[in-house]
Order: C-alpha cells, then sequence, then structure tokens
C-alpha cells in the first residue's frame, strides 16, 4: 500500500524546494532512490495544493526506520501515523505546510 499526501502551502517555491530537499535526505538515510513523486500544484485563495505520491519502496523504508517514533503518533491509521510523521519532520527542515492523507 502507498500513501499519498496532500500538502497545502502560502508560499510553494519555497516549501517544495525544502520538501525535496528533505525527501532526498530521507531517501539517504532510508536507501531508497526515486521514491517519490510531485503532482502539478493548483492555487486557490492564496494557497498551493499539491500531492506527494509515496513509493511502496521508500514508505517502507521510512517506517521500519523510523517505527518507534511512528508508533507514538495517536492517530487512528497508520497512513495517518505517516502524514503526521511527515508533517513534523517537514517543519524540522524549515516547511511550513499542511498535510492530509489523500
Amino acid at each position: 500500500m502507498t500513501v499519498t499526501l496532500e500538502i497545502s502551502t502560502k508560499n510553494y517555491s519555497d516549501d517544495a524546494f525544502n520538501i525535496k530537499r528533505a525527501l532526498s535526505h530521507m531517501e539517504t538515510l532510508t536507501g531508497g532512490y526515486n521514491g517519490y513523486m510531485f503532482s502539478e500544484p493548483t492555487q486557490n485563495f492564496g494557497w498551493t495544493f499539491f500531492k506527494i505520491a509515496f513509493k511502496s519502496d521508500l514508505q517502507q523504508g521510512i517506517e521500519e526506520k523510523f517505527a518507534d517514533m511512528l508508533s507514538k503518533y495517536k492517530s487512528s491509521t497508520a497512513e495517518e501515523k505517516f502524514a503526521d510523521f511527515m508533517y513534523d519532520y517537514f517543519a524540522s527542515k524549515n516547511c511550513k505546510v499542511k498535510i492530509k492523507v489523500v
């Protein structure tokens, strides 16, 4: 099963750059390569929305490497825990975004 996250941002250019850099670092940590895909951005009411689809290799690598951290989230489903973890990870990389599971 793969997870797709919808990202909402008010500063697409900076946040997209920081997210790609953060995901590249995550691929290095997990031994993944080319593990995600970005959708085309759309704009509405000053926000930019786009989706990130995680390929199973990267997603599984993240879930295995950070299993102890993921288990601490109180979300009800594994996808929501993954989204919450990625929100915190992106925030630590200076991304001011909102995330929801699609």
